[in-house]
């Protein structure tokens, strides 16, 4: 407070000297007066005198001091607090639930699982109830819309995340070939890779990509197309893939040509699944530089060199032999054979066989002719 305001107060804690109201002041209780004002500095110097922090926090009480509002009851608080932790609890608990169902079960089982509990949720009430029972049937129905309603929710949601999924993962369809003609029906199906099998990409910075034909590639395609049903099995797009094939096969040697759309996405990669092709298992063969990484049926596999450019390379030409030798035997099963030439090159291995072969054939001629 002021001086002047001190002063009054002083004033008025004097003693009165009449009924009238008027005061008697002396000079020595005037300056008692004036000392004890002097002793009692007003708010600006106080407020003046704090730090910053304290000297707000003063002005701040001091206006609320003098326009008290009424404070918020403090249940009302707590029960906001209350209704908005459940809340969160009941959020956490759903979306927990929701991925351990998702994790734990498909979508089969998902709806078998609660069917008879939507089931039962949809009874009409029957008529006969009296009224209480009326009553307590209705507010179950009724509790139960919601669940059900999320259940149902969750399905069809899980169904349609899951279709387009599938769709990027699963092949394009369960018969990526049409049927083979009936009197085609013991012709063998050979599945060629296109990159680093057929045809190399490179790329330099003065002239961007280019793609080269291997060696042998064309005598190869043309010769086997005599005895084979030829599929090229790309994991590239058709965009990529049909561009190449109308300039590397211009006389339609490859009958079916499929791209990334009918492969299997799995572990970051994409995989030939050859029992999709809608052929003989025993009658598909896979030729390609990576094989064994690229194709979900390694027992069809027939691995070979992946080509980098060189000039010298004869990996095609080498298997037209093997491959010969497949088709006009005819057998019921070529994995069995493929089996035979796990972990060598079948192309060198063959050869040697059918010279092995040769010599036990002179052999008994010459002892034939002995005898």
């Amino acid at each position: 407070m002021s001086r002047i305001a001190s002063s009054r107060l002083a004033l008025r804690l004097l003693p009165r000297t009449s009924a009238a109201s008027s005061y008697s002041v002396s000079p020595a209780a005037a300056a008692a007066a004036a000392a004890a004002a002097a002793s009692f500095p007003s708010k600006e110097a106080a407020a003046a005198t704090l730090p910053p922090k304290e000297a707000a926090a003063a002005s701040v009480s001091s206006s609320a001091a003098g326009n008290p509002s009424p404070a918020p009851p403090q249940g009302a608080g707590k029960a906001f607090r209350l209704l908005k932790n459940g809340i969160l609890t009941a959020l956490t608990a759903a979306v927990g639930a929701t991925g351990y169902v998702t994790y734990a079960y498909s979508v089969e089982e998902v709806d078998q699982k609660t069917r008879e509990f939507r089931k039962d949720s949809k009874h009409p009430i029957p008529e006969d109830l009296s009224g209480f029972e009326k009553f307590k049937a209705t507010a179950y129905f009724e509790a139960m819309k919601v669940p059900v309603a999320a259940i149902d929710l969750y399905l069809d949601v899980r169904s349609q995340i899951e279709d387009q999924i599938k769709g990027f993962v699963e092949p394009s369809s369960e018969k990526l070939l049409p049927d083979l003609p009936p009197n085609e029906q013991h012709v063998f199906t050979l599945v060629l890779d296109l990159n680093d099998t057929l045809v190399h990409s490179d790329w330099k910075r003065e002239r961007g990509w280019k793609t080269f034909k291997r060696p042998g590639v064309d005598a190869f395609l043309e010769h086997i197309a005599k005895y084979y049903e030829v599929v090229v099995f790309s994991d590239q797009l058709s965009m990529y893939v049909d561009p190449i094939m109308e300039r590397l096969d211009p006389k339609f040697c490859v009958r079916h040509r499929l791209s990334r759309v009918a492969t299997k996405y799995e572990n970051g990669k994409h995989y030939r699944d050859l029992s999709k092709l809608n052929r003989n298992p025993g009658q598909v063969i896979y030729i390609s530089g990576h094989a064994l990484d690229s194709c979900l049926q390694p027992e069809n596999c027939v691995p070979i060199k992946p080509w980098k450019l060189e000039a010298d390379d004869t990996q095609l030409i080498d298997l037209i032999p093997f491959l010969d030798y497949l088709a006009m035997s005819r057998v019921t099963d070529v994995r069995p054979v493929l089996a035979s030439f796990q972990g060598r090159d079948i192309a060198t291995e063959f050869l040697e066989r059918t010279r092995r072969l040769q010599e036990q054939k002179q052999q008994q001629g010459r002892i034939w002719r002995r005898s």
